[in-house]
């Protein structure tokens, strides 16, 4: 029995100054007691004061209250001791000043452990017990200890509000409905709540549903990434095996053409050699023969000038001249013609595997979903159809100010910058438009060259209107000669500095081609001509 009497009055043998069991205690006239260290403390820094006062209670006294040791109280706190009785509840248990406290507590206050939304009260575990225990609070609404019970209450009336008005969309109380929101449409807060819970029930269901979605194709993005991979990573092992193979094929037939033309070489050099050493004995010979013939011419001797003569004259005439073959000196020029059309055929067959496509549909591989960027717009132009149509407009549009705006050109540019390879098709109507490809750095402001598609080195532009085209850069204008079409085609090839431009009907025809170096990432660009006329940028998907 004395056990129990201890578990339930621990609080009462615990300092409210230190929290602690109570030692050496004395008990001032209010009949609060402390530990003697703790008020001595408190009571020094009221010295200065002319009046005293209780830490817990705040009764004042005059003058300084003596301390004496509560003797009786000292002797209990030790027997208790023995007994097994622990320190008052540490610091953590009580409300700090962002904390819910209990309202049932006295004195320094512990932590609520739950808020009730019938009593409008927050309690701590151990004046929660009757919510528990009694069968009328069992039905009270108990939640997590929140600062904010007050919002319930009515300002006007000091009423529970337990009704929503849906016609004004708040919470009320009873006198509430019965003025001010008289005839309105209203009904329980808590039916309410269940309404919009399942509301909220319905949209979370619908986002989950909408993250496993996603997650789901974030998970087959994530494969095609390893598969691109995989396949970019055998294709590049694949293709220097066969390269490699090419070099050496091309190395062995170098060699191969090298020994034949050295091997020739030897064959006409010998002949040749062969030829010159012939003629060279011949020669010998009709130096010799000429020698005597003129020593012949100089015998004044008549008989020994006829005796010699008929042995001497035959030799006159050459014995090897008509053997020699004297040939054209182009001896290994087919040989070089043979080389130079195996390069040429190679380079035909490698610009048209990989430069151009050649049909629509090879083209359309590259296709990429392009849209306008209303920031850079022109305010004469009115981007509609997702932003993927422009129209010159006679009245100016309220876009906001931009720094990337043009404010001189009824001109456009994409949002998506362009890299690598890239095709998209413009479809205009009206006067004409400059279909074009532009950096990022053009000029925005005013309508010199520096910002008109065409007239600068930082874009390039194909002209179209119903009399033909003609493609510009650098303010250059070069004709373009094709079939009118009113669907244009570009494809672009970054890395190889290719750009060109199709008209586009049941065939693809070039009408003007661009071989350069790009600097930097591209941006789509329209510029249509008169009001009303619209450029068009194609879903191709």
């Amino acid at each position: 029995m004395a056990q129990k009497g201890v578990q339930l009055d621990q609080e009462t043998f615990s300092c409210s100054i230190c929290l602690d069991l109570l030692k050496d205690p004395v008990t001032i006239p209010c009949g609060h007691s402390y530990c003697m260290n703790c008020i001595k403390a408190h009571l020094d820094k009221e010295d200065g004061k002319k009046l005293h006062s209780c830490p817990l209670c705040r009764k004042t006294f005059t003058p300084r209250p003596v301390l004496l040791k509560n003797t009786m109280l000292a002797a209990l706190v030790e027997q208790l001791k023995k007994t097994g009785l622990q320190a008052a509840p540490a610091d953590h248990c009580y409300a700090g000043a962002e904390d819910v406290a209990c309202d049932v507590c006295t004195g320094r206050r512990l932590k609520a452990f739950k808020s009730c939304l019938v009593c409008l009260a927050s309690y701590c575990e151990k004046h929660l017990q009757p919510h528990y225990d009694s069968a009328p609070l069992k039905k009270h609404k108990l939640v997590e200890p929140s600062n904010k019970l007050q919002e319930n209450i009515c300002s006007r009336h000091n009423e529970v509000m337990k009704i929503f008005c849906r016609t004004d969309q708040q919470c009320i109380c009873y006198l509430c409905l019965m003025n001010e929101h008289k005839g309105h449409d209203t009904v329980s807060a808590a039916a309410e709540r269940t309404e919009r819970q399942n509301e909220l029930e319905g949209s979370r269901l619908n986002i989950q549903q909408r993250i496993q979605d996603r997650e789901k194709y974030l998970k087959l993005l994530h494969q095609e990434v390893e598969a691109l991979n995989l396949s970019a990573n055998k294709t590049v092992e694949d293709s220097e095996k066969i390269f490699t193979e090419l070099i050496r094929l091309m190395v062995n037939r170098s060699s191969d053409v090298k020994q034949q033309v050295r091997s020739r070489q030897r064959t006409e050099v010998s002949r040749v050699q062969e030829l010159q050493e012939k003629l060279e004995q011949e020669i010998t010979e009709l130096k010799r023969n000429e020698a005597e013939l003129k020593l012949l011419s100089h015998t004044e001797d008549l008989k020994q000038f006829l005796l010699h003569y008929p042995s001497l004259s035959p030799r006159a005439e050459s014995t090897h001249s008509s053997g020699i073959d004297i040939r054209p000196l182009r001896h290994f020029e087919d040989v070089t013609a043979a080389v130079s059309e195996v390069r040429d055929k190679l380079q035909d067959v490698l610009r048209e595997k990989w430069t151009n496509p050649k049909t629509r549909a090879g083209f359309l591989k590259y296709s990429c979903e392009l849209s306008l960027d209303p920031d850079t717009a022109t305010t004469w132009l009115l981007l509609s159809d997702e932003d993927r149509k422009a129209t010159l407009m006679r009245e100016e549009q309220s876009y906001a100010s931009h720094s990337d705006r043009f404010s001189g050109c009824d001109q456009v540019l994409s949002r998506e910058s362009l890299m690598g390879r890239c095709y998209w098709e413009v479809k205009w109507r009206g006067e004409g438009v400059d279909v074009a490809v532009a950096y990022k750095n053009i000029s925005r402001k005013g309508n010199g060259d520096e910002c008109v598609f065409g007239y600068n080195n930082k874009s390039w532009a194909l002209r179209c209107n119903k009399n033909g085209c003609n493609f510009r850069y650098n303010n250059v204008q070069t004709p373009v000669s094709g079939p009118q079409s009113s669907r244009l085609g570009v494809y672009l090839d970054h890395r190889a500095g290719i750009l060109s431009f199709y008209s586009v009907s049941d065939t693809m025809t070039l009408l003007h081609r661009v071989q350069t170096t790009f600097t930097q990432p591209l941006y789509a660009g329209l510029h249509p001509f008169s009001y009303g006329d619209t450029a068009e940028l194609c879903n191709l998907k």
